[in-house]
């Protein structure tokens, strides 16, 4: 257990830290508003793959997914490495064609490439409302798991809502000040303490109190062999759930927008590329450093009830001081840098996207960036609101955002590979895609066992089909094809 008091004053200085090179990138950021939400499209490779792994992996991956472990086992890592194959196949694909398009067209966020290739400003806008109605919850599950942390490692001293307020105020600051180069820059170190510190834990106490990891596989076949099996313990992951959990987290890296408006930054393809694999490597470092986590954590602690706290305990019980304190910046650090990207990402899409497309379209870009500075502070105070008391597992309240922003995959696969895709198409998808999925998830409602998810995915994708046949296509679609793909041969990414 940590004394509030060592806590409050290590993570402030750690946050201080990350202030003052969010304050350099402040300083280095130019006037405008690609500048500013997407640091002048000059970003290197390296940097580019730590911001988009930081951005990706949050507070869910140290308590959520180490939680899930140590309830379900092996099938966790099955689910989250799902999701890293997904993400690389998307990237692959869809990385240099959000690249080449925006440098040509002047993209600034995913949500104006939809409107603008769409030729339909409320392509834009319905996309940019289901983005703020679905990412609430998941930005915050940031702030609930570093305010679970804070409030666990301290045995209380810091209380639960002091903590959130605390992280709120942090990734507000970050955001507002720093713009996309400041947020860039501060991922990028914070990444390195996330992987480091969680490593160097990790090895310690698997030595210290399992006896080293023959021992701890030993125990685990012996006494817990169900956690290296699926469906798990208790059949924990059953198919539906499996795949429930999953589909939604494939398409991640192109439905979530705080990710695929980080496919602009990248200063070239060949940065592009460094950012994939840059991504691929700390993913999967990462993922399995937090399954041993579980597993080992099952092994300690084989009784707890709530899975979202088996991490907090274990670093307030077991790990030394010092080893707690650094590790809890890691997952702190997983939570910023989520949070501060999502509503960074968010008011750029509402200030461009609603605010200029559909009242201000001769506004000043300092007006439109006044705007989304406000959207920034609004999204922090709806972040604490929401998190205020927490209901549900961190990974599956998740889960349930990028269910519901699936509504967009249709529409964003269709913008780049299907020449008939329509407005009217994307609208009834996006719109019944979003309705469907979380009327049956605040309904409870399963349909043949299969979850809300599914079913959201299934009825966007057949309402994008059947009505993009029926209706008429952009007047200038088949110009984007022809520019983009000539762009595309020009890079040697797709052949002659």
């Amino acid at each position: 257990m940590i004394e509030p008091v060592y806590l409050y004053m290590a993570v402030s200085l750690f946050f201080l830290c990350m202030f003052l090179i969010a304050h350099y990138g402040h300083v280095k950021t130019g006037k405008g508003v690609e500048e500013y939400y997407i640091a002048g499209r000059k970003i290197g490779g390296l940097v580019s793959a730590l911001t988009y792994s930081a951005t990706t992996y949050s507070a869910f991956m140290m308590v959520g997914l180490v939680g899930y472990t140590w309830a379900g086992g092996v099938g966790a890592l099955g689910f989250e490495l799902t999701y890293l194959m997904g993400t690389a196949l998307l990237l692959v694909i869809f990385a240099p064609r959000f690249l080449l398009a925006g440098r040509r067209w002047g993209y600034v966020t995913p949500t104006e490439l939809l409107s603008r290739r769409y030729e339909n400003r409320a392509v834009g806008v319905i996309a940019t409302l289901l983005c703020l109605a679905f990412l609430i919850p998941y930005v915050s599950v940031q702030a609930t798991g570093s305010a679970y942390l804070m409030s666990t490692l301290t045995g209380g001293g810091i209380p639960y809502q002091t903590g959130l307020l605390f992280t709120g105020v942090v990734i507000a600051v970050l955001a507002w000040w720093g713009g996309m180069r400041g947020v860039a820059w501060s991922d990028a170190a914070q990444a390195l303490v996330m992987v480091v510190t969680s490593t160097a834990l990790l090895v310690f106490l698997v030595h210290q109190l399992c006896g080293g990891w023959g021992a701890l596989f030993t125990t685990l076949e012996s006494e817990y062999p169900a956690l290296l099996t699926t469906p798990g313990p208790n059949a924990y992951f059953k198919f539906p759930k499996f795949l429930g959990l999953t589909l939604p987290w494939f398409f991640f890296a192109l439905t979530n927008p705080q990710v695929s408006q980080r496919l602009f930054i990248p200063k070239s393809v060949g940065a592009a590329r460094t950012m994939i694999w840059g991504f691929l490597i700390f993913g999967f470092i990462y993922t399995v450093i937090c399954t041993l986590f579980g597993l080992m954590a099952h092994v300690l602690y084989p009784a707890l009830t709530a899975p979202d706290t088996v991490m907090p305990t274990l670093l307030a019980e077991k790990a030394p001081t010092i080893a707690a304190g650094l590790i809890s910046l890691g997952i702190l650090a997983a939570a910023v840098t989520t949070a501060n990207s999502i509503i960074l990402t968010l008011g750029s899409m509402v200030a461009r996207d609603i605010y200029k497309a559909v009242g201000g379209r001769t506004a000043a870009e300092q007006k439109e960036m006044l705007v989304g500075r406000i959207i920034i502070l609004v999204m922090a105070a709806a972040l604490i609101a929401f998190s205020w008391r927490p209901v549900g597992l961190i990974v599956e309240l998740s889960v349930l955002s990028s269910a519901g922003l699936l509504a967009l995959a249709p529409s964003l696969i269709g913008a780049f590979f299907w020449r008939k895709a329509t407005a009217s198409g994307a609208l009834a998808s996006m719109i019944t895609g979003g309705l469907v999925t979380a009327a049956l998830y605040f309904g409870h409602i399963y349909p043949l066992g299969q979850w809300p998810g599914i079913w959201g995915f299934v009825c966007t994708s057949v309402t994008f089909i059947v009505v993009s046949l029926g209706t008429q296509a952009p007047a200038h679609a088949g110009e984007f094809f022809d520019a983009l793909d000539d762009e595309l041969r020009e890079k040697n990414i797709i052949r002659a």
